[in-house]
């Protein structure tokens, strides 16, 4: 996605780079840097600060901002045993 994609997802959502700043406790200016330097990019991040920003932005517009990147924050999640097994009971 490009920047001007994901500003029109955040509008789409009653938001904005800056509010999402604020809800999601990032520092306006860094959100901002991080997307434009990292949208439309093929490869993921190394910094850490800049794969949350872009992760939860991913999640909070419902569509990946990089090709992998809620795939990469769940295979994260799943080694670091964050993520609760899903578990199925029959009946």
């Amino acid at each position: 996605m490009n920047k001007r994609q994901i500003q029109a997802r955040l509008i789409e959502k009653g938001s904005n780079f800056r509010r999402f700043a604020l809800t999601h406790g990032y520092e306006p200016r860094t959100v901002t840097q991080a997307v434009q330097r990292w949208a439309g990019a093929s490869t993921l991040p190394n910094g850490r600060l800049t794969f949350s920003i872009l992760r939860d932005l991913s999640l909070a517009i419902g569509a990946e901002v990089l090709p992998g990147i809620l795939a990469d924050a769940d295979a994260d999640a799943d080694a670091d045993g964050l993520r609760q097994p899903t578990t199925t009971e029959e009946p």
